[in-house]
């Protein structure tokens, strides 16, 4: 053997550890089947949503003289299309979505410019939410849920860098853009829902806390000050009315007590499917904001517990997903989504039970709303393509 051809047994060795740990590199991620229990959960949503949804709207539909099945109807439709946008994006591989971040954002910014300055954007109960589009209603801001979670998993999956210029030009600058034009819509619930979402997203990237704490003591003092002159004054009024709703009863105050009621009626077992008093044209948005009072009273205590415990197994389904995937911009993805839905619900289901003041916030799923559903599902479709690719749990050592 020649000198060349000699390897020392500490060579050796070492290029046998070295073939080891890629070959453990390579099986530490494996492909598996996507989240069967995630999406079991979202159909008993879906299906809960059709049901509540036809019985707090056939009353309506019935006095307007149309088919009783209408708004079902069309709930069905947006939740086709949202079951498609679910299983293309299931098969999408997640970590292409960072190459539609900037066409994403724009979309969304110039959609929000076109509903706040052009004749297309639609005003219901003074709030300027929607583009009216013939077909179909567009709620932009809906769009505005996905698209922070993939431009904040981007920017944070390396370092959480706030003092770099080429960040807040690209990034930053365009989210504050976007907050500012769903603010002026006017829609707080969103506002804070998007907010609340790059928080968690900051603290799971480690973002450092001296900076958080500066800058959230700083927002938070200016937001003191200037809230009397920022809210509009329905917000306010929204406010004093939870603190005390029976000061207006039949004014502001309306809503929460007749969703009280619905809460009260229902008892612990409820009056029964199709046996709701409030949705006898009683309680206002019975369909969207306010479903969950109707299902409170139509199916108790026990009912809201069953509605509760789903989303709670929906977003330990969704933290789960984000602890097994391989890498960071997976993980914060997987977060943000998550925190999204759960927040969502706990906010929805807090107006409804005057836990918190009234906002026009939707309960993910259930409640009607075509861009709401669509975009949902399309949502979860990520989170199930972040489910497929997971760190092994179990690995074997291969002996040489």
């Amino acid at each position: 053997m020649s000198y060349r051809e000699y390897k020392s047994p500490q060579r050796q060795e070492r290029e046998r550890k070295e073939r080891r740990r890629r070959r453990k590199k390579d099986s530490d991620i494996i492909l598996s089947p996507p989240d069967k229990s995630l999406l079991v959960i979202v159909i008993f949503l879906v299906v809960i949503g059709f049901l509540a949804i036809f019985s707090a709207t056939a009353p309506k539909c019935m006095s307007e003289g149309v088919n009783l099945a209408t708004f079902l109807i069309k709930q069905i439709i947006y939740a086709a299309a949202g079951f498609f946008a679910m299983g293309f994006l299931a098969h999408f591989d997640y970590k292409k979505l960072e190459k539609y971040n900037t066409p994403f954002m724009w979309l969304v910014i110039i959609l929000l410019l076109v509903l706040q300055f052009t004749p297309l954007g639609v005003s219901i109960n003074g709030a300027k939410r929607w583009i009216n589009l013939g077909f179909i209603q567009l709620q932009p801001s809906e769009l505005a849920k996905p698209l922070f979670c993939m431009l904040l998993a981007s920017n944070f999956k390396n370092k959480v860098d706030l003092f770099n210029i080429k960040n807040w030009t690209e990034v930053y600058i365009p989210m504050l853009v976007i907050l500012l034009l769903i603010f002026k819509q006017p829609n707080l619930s969103m506002t804070i829902i998007l907010t609340l979402t790059t928080l968690s997203l900051y603290i799971a990237a480690h973002g450092p806390w001296i900076v958080l704490g500066i800058l959230g003591g700083g927002m938070g003092f200016a937001g003191l000050l200037m809230a009397p002159k920022l809210l509009h004054g329905y917000q306010m009024d929204r406010i004093n009315t939870w603190l005390n709703p029976q000061s207006d009863a039949l004014g502001k105050g309306y809503n929460i007590i007749q969703s009280l009621i619905a809460f009260a009626s229902g008892g612990l077992t409820g009056t029964g499917y199709g046996g709701s008093i409030q949705k006898l044209a009683y309680l206002p948005e019975c369909h969207t904001d306010f479903i969950f009072a109707i299902i409170a009273e139509e199916f108790g205590f026990f009912g809201c517990l069953f509605i509760a415990g789903l989303f709670v197994a929906l977003v330990h389904r969704g933290l789960r997903i984000s602890k097994r995937c391989p890498d960071m911009y997976g993980k914060l993805l997987a977060i943000g989504i998550t925190f999204i839905f759960g927040f969502q619900a706990f906010l929805n289901m807090s107006v409804a039970s005057s836990l918190l003041p009234v906002t026009g916030v939707t309960l993910p799923f259930i409640s009607y709303g075509g861009t709401s559903i669509i975009v949902s599902l399309a949502m979860i479709g990520i989170l199930l393509n972040i489910s497929k690719q997971r760190i092994k749990r179990i690995r074997t050592e291969v002996n040489e």
